[in-house]
């Protein structure tokens, strides 16, 4: 066990601008007022946090904002269309989403662009942005809540306000310089299949549709899989006042008084987009009124549908000013959801922007009338009871902590929210995409994500969708195999299949990492055990006993490729149909997991902590393997960039700081939820750790903040650490939960005790009784660790235990005698014996060589040198030799003498030390040395030749008539104690063939 020195923990956990909040009586407390004023836009627009500064309403279908440039017209600045450092526009964009990681991102659609001088081409033309793009100072631009103002270069200024499907825009220009609106239809983020303008000087007003979509579309792991059309997106604009001239472009030709063209950039990118597309501009006298004002409505039904979303929610006498203090009222009213009182400013700042930044989305997607587009390209109408159908779904990220924060805070929203993933299931062939933008499935990332996404959404309150059908339907998805399941069709990053090889998964009972058609095996295991833990426990709630009977055991699958020996202390890693696991192997590795290592992924099992501590050896182990993975060899706090240990910035892991609660060390998550949201939380542009993702990382900060936490995705228990406020109210329509910490600084990170509604509470973690009815909860912080609160009621896990705690582990040894032989053939990682008619089958020393399999022992057991051992197959593919990694071997526990190795050395004598562990947990350590296979000199190092063979073959059909060997080495054991295991320090060319114990 190990714990930072307390002056070391005070340290790490002060933020740079915060000052410690003095203790006071929390009742003296109230609510922080004029929230708005707290947040702050522009924080994660920098530090790849991709976020976005324009003007937006609460969950808006429209949000203006801008597309940087860094001189690609065929590109952005930034994932999203903005970041902090590119300080040069093309336009203020209409549509946007919150923190998507990939570049470009998504949507930027109908960027709108102010221009000081003369169009004498075509903007399409200016591939390099030099003319028809502006430059800007952060000191001439302000982002605040519904509203974002910044200064151009060129003297021209832009003023935005949005309600929820339409905005209004003050466009300023100088006196005495030309003034023009360009409307790049066009220039989506990613491109785009189609798109047209028309523009009518009778009525002062612009209108066209873009056809575009590609999200993710030019993702290097994709195979380019996404560069497809799933929507179009309408809009209609109304100006204050007459044109002086119109304009149209077409690729490279400019039609100076046209009012109507059309034409698509396609999904490409550089040379192969470079000069394609169409728009149109409007220009206007500036000498005698400088400023214009436009208002615009977007639909992603019809351009009537814009029409009727404008006419709705922009009402004659609306300017800049009226749309933004309404916006303002708009965002006041969301962000007192959740409630906090003391804390200094940035701590509020940081707060209130998470919050914020989580109500970006999902998106409304349907019209005032309640028409929407659906994942089949048909136009629909909201369901019964639904009141908005909502886009957006970052499944893989949103599951982990935003969709419960959202089922929290906005119950109504989060149900509707629901129910709209069901619709674009049902219009999608019963398919649950796990990422649709707006209405289309993109399929990226990997797992089934909308299983927990919904089943917490559930738990948390947001029951007002068709639960019972949303739940069938997600079973079907579980059980019934879809033909998608077999593509490879945009693997990795976007495989089409959503639960991929379905059949296979079911069979084995993991994703095997050659044929499951997915990102990665052991990935897609954990997503899927996860996804199916989720379905289980919500049919339970619904009654589907069913469905919980059939899924139940699923969620222990997880243990399918957790191998007991990776790494000497057991990794989650790939295995293959075979049952072979995937070598080589790291910790660091990412083979087999998805934007992550084995490292991160081997924590991701939150339904059941209990059995994954089993699986490495109990609590105290785990735990103490936490502190290693949250801390660099040094002892500083890891914030990412080894994939060893916990990185912050992206989700796998996120969950992974609350663990400590169930491991009886509660005051570890205290510790390292507060180091970790004072890193690598803070206001500025760089305030994110990493994609926002959605708002997903920030509603984990928005929780740690709480000090509250979902025990799993899917239920609604919340573990406890240490709240940063004095007093936060989650205000839920009359069930409030209220958290008062009146020695809440950043100095008292530990808590020390706690009760709950009145009476002494002892336990790390909150009942679901919580969420549903409300509580009051008081949490008495400490600066020092109180190691014996919450170590006894530990948080339930809703599996059944498993009967063998450690998985994997090899089959009883074959006794002969006193000899007991083991069976390597699930460790071996090497295919080392080839045939004589298929020579390129074999590869021992990493050049091409391996051993004849007619001059060796037949598979099974055999005696060798007096020594009893199981021979593995040595014909055809299968791996036969097991290379000494660093990896345990595990032993069936008992009392051995020796040790009996059948092994051998490739490129040169080879040399390692082998550490036998014994049941009691003590050790001893021998030096083992080996010759080279190929030695005319024969041993070097006393060993008995056990094998010779006259041979050897290579991969290139030939053999060389060399005579190589197989030794017998011996390693002494204490007879006096119960061997268990022993590892070998890591050498590649020091390989083994068969095992026995005396």
């Amino acid at each position: 066990m190990r714990v930072l020195p307390l002056s070391l923990a005070a340290l790490l956990v002060l933020s740079a601008a915060a000052t410690p909040t003095s203790a006071h009586p929390a009742g003296d407390l109230k609510p922080a007022k004029d929230l708005t004023r707290y947040v702050d836009p522009l924080i994660g627009s920098a530090n790849g946090g991709n976020t976005y500064p324009g003007a937006v309403r609460p969950f808006g279908m429209i949000s203006w904002s801008p597309t940087s440039t860094r001189g690609d017209q065929t590109n952005t600045g930034a994932a999203n269309g903005y970041a902090y450092d590119a300080t040069r526009v093309r336009g203020f964009s209409l549509t946007h989403v919150n923190g998507a990681g990939c570049h470009p991102g998504a949507a930027g659609d109908v960027p709108i662009m102010p221009f000081t001088g003369d169009i004498t081409t075509s903007p399409t033309a200016d591939t390099g942005d030099e003319v028809y793009a502006d430059d800007f100072r952060h000191e001439d631009e302000k982002a605040t809540p519904g509203r974002y103002r910044v200064a151009l270069e060129s003297g021209a200024a832009v003023d935005l306000s949005t309600t929820t499907r339409a905005g209004v825009g003050t466009f300023s220009f100088p006196e005495d310089k030309k003034a023009a609106l360009l409307f790049r239809v066009s220039n989506s983020l990613n491109g785009s299949e189609d798109a047209d303008i028309t523009i009518d000087p009778r009525t002062n007003s612009v209108e066209g549709s873009v056809l575009t979509g590609a999200f993710c579309g030019r993702r290097a792991n994709g195979g380019g899989n996404n560069k497809k059309t799933y929507y179009r997106l309408y809009f209609t604009a109304r100006f204050d006042r007459p044109f002086a001239s119109t304009g149209t472009w077409r690729d490279d030709t400019l039609t100076p008084g046209s009012t109507t063209t059309h034409g698509g950039e396609g999904y490409e990118t550089g040379a192969a987009r470079a000069g394609r597309g169409s728009g149109g501009y409007v220009t206007f006298d500036p000498s005698t009124d400088s400023d214009v004002q436009v208002e615009v409505g977007i639909s992603y039904t019809s351009r009537q549908a814009a029409r009727r979303n404008l006419a709705e929610e922009i009402k004659p006498g609306d300017t800049v000013d009226t749309i933004a203090r309404e916006s303002t009222r708009a965002w006041e009213a969301k962000l007192k959801d959740v409630e906090v009182a003391g804390g200094t400013q940035d701590q509020l700042t940081t707060f209130y922007t998470a919050v914020y930044h989580a109500f970006l989305q999902p998106n409304v997607a349907s019209d005032v009338d309640g028409t929407y587009l659906g994942s089949d390209q048909q136009v629909h109408r909201l369901e019964r009871g639904q009141d908005d159908q909502y886009g957006n779904f970052s499944g893989w990220d949103q599951y982990r902590a935003h969709t419960q924060l959202l089922a929290l805070l906005e119950p109504e929203v989060a149900s509707d929210y629901a129910q709209s993933l069901l619709n674009l299931a049902e219009q999608n062939g019963g398919v649950w995409d796990r990422w649709v933008h707006v209405n289309g499935p993109t399929h990226v990332m990997t797992g089934d994500p909308s299983a927990p996404a919904l089943a917490g959404m559930y738990a948390m309150g947001a029951k007002d969708f068709d639960a019972d059908e949303a739940l069938a339907s997600l079973a079907r998805q579980a059980t019934t195999p879809h033909p998608d399941g077999l593509s490879d069709k945009g693997c990795p990053g976007q495989c089409e299949g959503q639960r991929p090889n379905l059949a296979e998964y079911q069979r084995l009972g993991y994703a095997p990492q050659d044929t499951c058609h997915c990102w990665g095996g052991a990935a897609e295991t954990l997503e899927d055990s996860t996804a199916d833990f989720a379905l289980a426990d919500w049919a339970a709630r619904l009654g589907r006993s069913d469905i919980r009977t059939r899924l139940l055991p699923r969620a222990s699958w997880w243990r399918n490729t957790f191998n007991p020996s990776a790494a000497g202390t057991g990794y989650q890693q790939a295995k293959n149909a075979d049952g072979t696991w995937v070598w080589p192997f790291t910790p660091s590795s990412d083979t087999g997991f998805a934007q992550g290592s084995s490292a991160t992924y081997t924590w991701m099992v939150q339904h059941d902590v209990s059995g994954l501590a089993n699986a490495m050896g109990g609590r105290a182990r785990a735990a103490a393997r936490l502190d290693d993975f949250f801390h660099r060899p040094d002892g500083s706090w890891a914030t990412g960039g080894d994939g060893l240990r916990y990185d912050p910035t992206n989700e796998p892991g996120i969950h992974t700081p609350w663990l400590y609660n169930a491991l009886a060390q509660p005051w570890k998550t205290q510790q390292t939820v507060r180091a970790m949201a004072s890193l690598v939380y803070q206001t500025g542009p760089g305030g994110l750790p990493g994609n926002d993702d959605l708002g997903t990382m920030s509603a984990w900060y928005v929780f740690a903040a709480l000090g509250v936490y979902p025990q799993t995705p899917s239920r609604a228990e919340l573990l406890l650490s240490s709240p940063t406020f004095p007093k936060a109210w989650i205000n839920r329509g009359g069930k409030t939960i209220r958290i008062t910490t009146p020695n809440a600084s950043p100095d008292n990170v530990y808590v020390q005790g706690a009760t709950l509604n009145g009476k002494a509470h002892t336990r790390s973690w909150l009942p679901e009784s919580v969420v549903a009815r409300g509580g009051d909860l008081t949490v008495d912080v400490g600066p020092t660790p109180n190691t014996g609160w919450g170590t006894t009621d530990l948080p339930v896990d809703h599996v059944p235990a498993a009967a063998a705690p450690v998985p994997n582990l090899p089959e009883p040894c074959t006794p002969s005698g006193s000899q007991c032989a083991h069976d390597l053939r699930v460790q071996s990682d090497v295919d080392g014996v080839a045939t004589a008619d298929a020579k390129q089958q074999g590869n021992l020393d990493g050049k091409g060589w391996s051993f004849p399999a007619e001059q060796l022992p037949a598979a099974g057991p055999r005696t060798v040198t007096g020594v009893d051992y199981l021979i593995p197959t040595t014909t055809g593919t299968a791996r036969n030799v097991l290379t000494a990694r660093g990896q345990r071997t595990y032993l069936t526990p008992k009392a051995y003498t020796t040790l009996d190795l059948l092994t051998t050395a490739v490129n040169g004598d080879q040399r390692v030390d082998v550490t036998v562990t014994y049941t009691d947990g003590s050790t001893s350590t021998a030096t083992l040395a080996v010759t080279d296979w190929a030695s005319a000199a024969g041993p070097k190092f006393g060993e008995d030749t056990a094998i010779t063979a006259t041979t050897r073959y290579n991969v290139n059909g030939t053999a060389d008539g060399r005579t190589v060997r197989i030794w017998h080495v011996a390693v002494p054991l204490d007879p006096t104690r119960t061997a268990a295991s022993f590892t070998t320090t890591p050498n590649q060319n020091l390989k083994v063939l068969a095992l026995s114990a005396t």
